[in-house]
Order: C-alpha cells, then sequence, then structure tokens
C-alpha cells in the first residue's frame, strides 16, 4: 500500500460504509442506533450536537479539498446541497455562539445532511486519486487564501483558520484538514455519544 492508497482508505472510512466501499466505518460506528433527534441533541448547552459535528467536519472538507486543493468548485455548490440541507451558512462553522449552534442544530435537514457528507466524499475519493502528487507541494498563498474567503468559506470569527493555511504547502490542508481534523471531531462525537447515555461501539 502506497502512501495515497493509505490516505484514501483513512478518509474512507471517516465518512459512512458507502465510501468505504463497505469497510467498517468510523462514522457508522458514532451514528449506529441513534435517531435523528439524538443526533440533533446537545448534551450540555457547551458542546456541539453530531449534526454541527458532520457539517463542520464536511465543510472544512469539501473546502479543503475543491477550493484549496483542487481549486475548483465545491460540492456544496452542485445538486442543489445548500437549498436541501436548509440552513443559509455556507463557512465551515468555526467560531459559531452557542446560539448559533443550536438554532443550525435546529433547522439542519439530516438525511440531507448525511447524503451531502458522502457526497463530499466520493468527491474527495475522486480528486485525491487522480491528483499529481506535485500539486501537494504548491504553497497556499495570499491569493488562493482571498479566493477561497469570497467563497464564504470563514465566518466573521474564524479567520485564525485561513492564517494557519497560509503559507503552507497544499499537503498539510490534505492531511490535517481533511483527515486529522475528521478524526479530532469523530472522537468528539463519541463523548457526545457517551453524554447521551448511548455505549460506544
Amino acid at each position: 500500500m502506497d502512501t495515497r492508497e493509505l490516505f484514501l482508505a483513512q478518509h474512507a472510512r471517516s465518512h459512512a460504509a458507502g465510501v468505504a466501499g463497505g469497510d467498517p466505518s468510523n462514522q457508522d460506528l458514532v451514528l449506529s442506533g441513534m435517531t435523528e433527534e439524538q443526533i440533533r441533541q446537545r448534551p450540555h448547552p457547551s458542546t456541539n450536537s453530531l449534526a454541527w459535528l458532520l457539517w463542520h467536519m464536511t465543510r472544512a472538507e469539501d473546502i479543503g479539498i475543491n477550493l484549496v486543493i483542487a481549486e475548483r468548485p465545491q460540492a456544496l455548490d452542485e445538486d442543489r446541497w445548500s437549498e436541501r440541507l436548509g440552513v443559509p451558512h455556507r463557512d465551515l462553522g468555526a467560531g459559531m455562539t452557542d446560539n448559533e449552534v443550536e438554532g443550525f442544530t435546529e433547522r439542519i435537514d439530516i438525511p440531507a445532511l448525511l447524503a451531502y457528507r458522502a457526497a463530499t466524499g466520493q468527491r474527495t475519493q475522486e480528486v485525491i486519486a487522480g491528483l499529481r502528487p506535485e500539486v501537494l507541494a504548491e504553497v497556499i498563498d495570499a491569493d488562493l487564501v482571498r479566493r477561497v474567503r469570497v467563497q464564504g468559506a470563514f465566518g466573521p470569527d474564524a479567520e485564525w483558520v485561513p492564517r494557519r493555511w497560509e503559507g503552507k504547502p497544499k499537503a498539510f490542508t490534505l492531511m490535517h484538514t481533511v483527515l486529522a481534523h475528521s478524526y479530532l471531531h469523530i472522537g468528539e462525537g463519541h463523548v457526545v455519544r457517551s453524554l447521551l447515555g448511548l455505549p460506544n461501539l
């Protein structure tokens, strides 16, 4: 197994089994047996719901893969996802207040969210499978960050995100924003599941 194959396998398992080709999926373990109501629940006012976590992971991936690495349109802008999801947000959600998280969690369409996440995961698999290795060495410069910002990727309290990206190679976004970041929040999802009184599998 080479580096690309390793990334694709680990990335797929951060999504549903459909993206992972039927292989065991960390996302499926987090959501196993949960109702829509439980996916929307926040066990404490300062914790995120699983709905918000799934949105945040997916938006970060969609932005990181498509706008930053491939420099192409986002999955969000295809197949009417913005309309189907039922929320006005285009940013990756970082910096939202507790009230904003609460309102978002109540409003988002859960089946559409899971479908958008799967579509984004499939797009990532396709982009990385066909990516020229030298692209990952390209530096994320101020002009690229500006173009990403124009697409509404960052909320008003999330300007630390582009500052973290700028000047780094695109490989940073691939490994941090897409892979490590997703697994970080999958771990948070297991904590939320436990706080809701559900067993972790």
